[in-house]
């Protein structure tokens, strides 16, 4: 059975298991009640190597928002979007130079929202080891690979608590080397782990 085909059935097996949101479920409840939850949806791009890899950024400093950051490549669904699978591989062709066609898209995970008033999407797809990628770099100031493994193991995921807007605010971080994996994207790494039952 080839990764994606793994993928495909954890994901669709881990959703009647658990057809329920996950971590960053009840974070709207920090959000102003009339904000409007505006689409986005972000790219698990998942290297087809005999130890999996996911691939993340670290954006730019310069960028407006979630400077510095490591995210997914991703960002809002546009009008011209057929939906949000193709914002999700628009946005990783923009970002990091990465071919649409190469993307074998296996599902989605439950929606993600957050307290910035976003509602995500994060695709899953399987992508060839070591394509040379090519990041925009007003956008995107590092291009790394991240073990699957590490990322799913539970052990590696830390829970640290802040106040924000009046409120405290728990959020995860996951360590690699050099970065600093944490907020939505860590939280989003962790519904994978969940809905896959992988790291379990």
């Amino acid at each position: 059975m080839s990764l994606a085909q793994r993928l495909r059935a954890a994901l669709a097996d881990g959703a009647r298991r658990d057809p329920a949101l996950l971590a960053g479920d009840d974070v709207t409840n920090l959000m102003a009640a009339e904000q409007r939850l505006r689409s986005a949806a972000v790219l698990i791009a998942v290297t087809d190597r005999a130890e999996p890899g996911v691939l993340l950024t670290r954006r730019s400093e310069t960028l407006r928002s979630h400077a510095g950051q490591v995210a997914f490549p991703g960002g809002r669904v546009d009008p011209g979007d057929a939906d949000v699978i193709a914002a999700a591989l628009r946005e990783a062709d923009e970002e990091i130079g990465l071919p649409p066609a190469a993307v074998e898209v296996v599902g989605t995970v439950g929606l993600f929202r957050t307290v910035t008033g976003f509602e995500i999407t994060p695709v899953v797809g399987v992508v060839p080891p070591d394509l040379p990628l090519l990041p925009h770099d007003a956008e995107v100031a590092a291009l790394f690979e991240v073990p699957l493994a590490h990322l799913l193991d539970p052990a590696n995921h830390r829970l640290s608590t802040v106040e924000w807007r009046g409120a405290q605010r728990t959020f995860y971080e996951i360590p690699w080397v050099g970065e600093r994996i944490w907020g939505a994207t860590a939280a989003m790494i962790v519904n994978l782990g969940r809905r896959l039952g992988w790291g379990s």
